[in-house]
């Protein structure tokens, strides 16, 4: 079972959907396009928003009903991901309160996002910092440049600004939902910041190699890419952060 949550116009926002759900003495039935489910085409149900009366309630539809398509895909990081089409497909209500239980999935989905990035990268540092012990160049290990260890600093600066923030958003789960909200946000931004720099300055680092498929770190590099994308892209969560400084003065509680 898998969330099938997002829509091209919806721009990462989750109150926007366009897919219709419509009630008859048959019971639920949905029409929508979904995109982007993970693994949605070995997925054996799907939870998918959809409207009612103007407000978003969430539904459970299975993959062998009538009206159900899926056009599954690869993706950069080597996972699986589809596009769900719903055409009249008969559907379980799960909630009504659609949106407040899909914010909640999402920042809980948020918290794990940012924990499996913290280790990409911490793995990601290891490795390019034993390939510059290793690598020489002059006849030195190219990691006593200056320059080069200063680049590595940054790197593991904004590793450890990754690794707070994601205890920060795990913390934080639990919160009221505004509270809870503000801080995810705040930590999905950091985490797509660090994990940006981590990656590109990590194939900076190893030259060419760095970005064949014959060496871990492109594909680590490539799962930094698709995590930054996951939930939210950074510059999503900017504009969310920057929405939320306004209503506070600017001041963060």
């Amino acid at each position: 079972m898998v969330l099938a949550y997002q829509e091209r116009k919806a721009r990462y926002r989750l109150d926007v959907c366009e897919a219709k759900a419509t009630h008859s003495s048959a019971g639920w039935s949905l029409s929508a396009t979904k995109d982007m489910a993970p693994a949605g085409d070995h997925a054996d149900a799907f939870i998918v928003p959809a409207t009612v009366d103007g407000t978003i309630a969430l539904f459970l539809v299975e993959r062998n009903a009538s009206g159900v398509t899926t056009r599954g895909y690869g993706t950069q990081d080597g996972a699986r991901a589809a596009d769900l089409q719903l055409v009249n497909a008969p559907a379980s209500l799960i909630t009504t309160d659609g949106l407040a239980a899909l914010e909640h999935a999402i920042d809980i989905g948020i918290a794990a996002a940012c924990a499996e990035a913290v280790g990409v990268m911490d793995k990601t540092v290891a490795i390019t910092a034993e390939y510059m012990n290793t690598r020489k160049q002059f006849g030195v290990a190219i990691s006593s440049f200056q320059a080069l260890r200063h680049r590595m600093a940054d790197v593991k600066m904004q590793l450890e600004l990754a690794r707070s923030m994601s205890y920060y958003a795990s913390l934080k789960l639990n919160a009221p939902a505004d509270e809870r909200r503000r801080a995810l946000s705040r930590a999905k931004y950091q985490l797509g910041t660090s994990m940006r720099f981590v990656g590109q300055q990590a194939v900076q680092l190893h030259g060419g190699i760095g970005v064949t498929d014959e060496y871990i770190v492109s594909h680590y590099f490539k799962k930094l890419t698709q995590l930054e994308m996951t939930f939210g892209d950074t510059l999503h969560h900017l504009g969310e952060v920057s929405a939320r400084m306004q209503d506070t003065a600017g001041v963060f509680a």
